[in-house]
């Protein structure tokens, strides 16, 4: 069954391609997972107000256009000195979508006062998994019908650095410390999202948690 994951980011497809498979074991071989950009569809305006509105608007919208289920998330990090920022601005609250280097420097300077026990933050992850119709009577034109739709969310809580480090992820990984630690941290050196492995974040992330909750309605469309 071939699922579209509405993105137009590799990485994130590789990601959730990571964190589905782990659990969907032998099913995930019965799953073939395509990006959104990978056929040429255009990103949908993101104007929904939540988390869940803008991962379901864009699922919807895949869906509507291919025939075939769609998931999408929407994430971002929640700064709670800063009442919630940048929230579902995060990815463009430097001005322009998807600068992750313009994004981290805007929001350490912005925090460059807040004192170290002040610097809380958690990410936040909407996942959406939307299923269409299967006949399309009406024209080519018309989208096919929306026959269910499933939201999961997830959260990672943690702490935010003064500085980026770590090479891995993508977004604000590299200046995000999370409460929880891979067993490697144990020493007492505490990693960065972007500091662990793939494995290692997918398993304590905001993301890995959203879509892990949605395996059981994946499982049943392949059964």
């Amino acid at each position: 069954m071939r699922i579209v994951v509405a993105t137009h980011n590799e990485g994130k497809l590789a990601e959730i391609r990571r964190i589905l498979a782990e659990d969907l074991g032998e099913q995930a071989e019965q799953v073939q997972l395509v990006s959104a950009g990978s056929l040429n569809l255009p990103d949908p305006v993101e104007n929904g107000v939540t988390f869940q509105e803008n991962a379901l608007l864009k699922a919807r919208d895949v869906a509507e256009r291919t025939g075939c289920p769609a998931i999408a998330d929407d994430s971002g990090l929640i700064v709670d000195v800063m009442g919630a920022a940048p929230g579902i601005l995060s990815a463009r609250w430097a001005g322009h979508h998807g600068d992750d280097a313009a994004n981290n420097a805007l929001l350490l300077a912005q925090l460059a006062d807040i004192p170290d026990d002040k610097r809380t933050a958690r990410f936040r992850c909407a996942a959406a998994l939307v299923v269409p119709g299967q006949d399309q009577d009406q024209g080519e034109s018309t989208p096919y019908p929306i026959i269910s739709e499933t939201v999961e969310i997830g959260e990672m809580p943690g702490v935010l650095l003064r500085a980026p480090r770590g090479e891995h992820g993508f977004g604000y990984d590299p200046i995000f410390v999370p409460d929880d630690q891979p067993a490697r941290a144990a020493t007492g050196s505490r990693l960065t999202s972007a500091e662990m492995e793939p494995a290692e974040k997918n398993a304590i992330s905001h993301r890995g948690k959203a879509l892990r909750a949605l395996v059981g309605a994946v499982e049943a469309l392949v059964k």
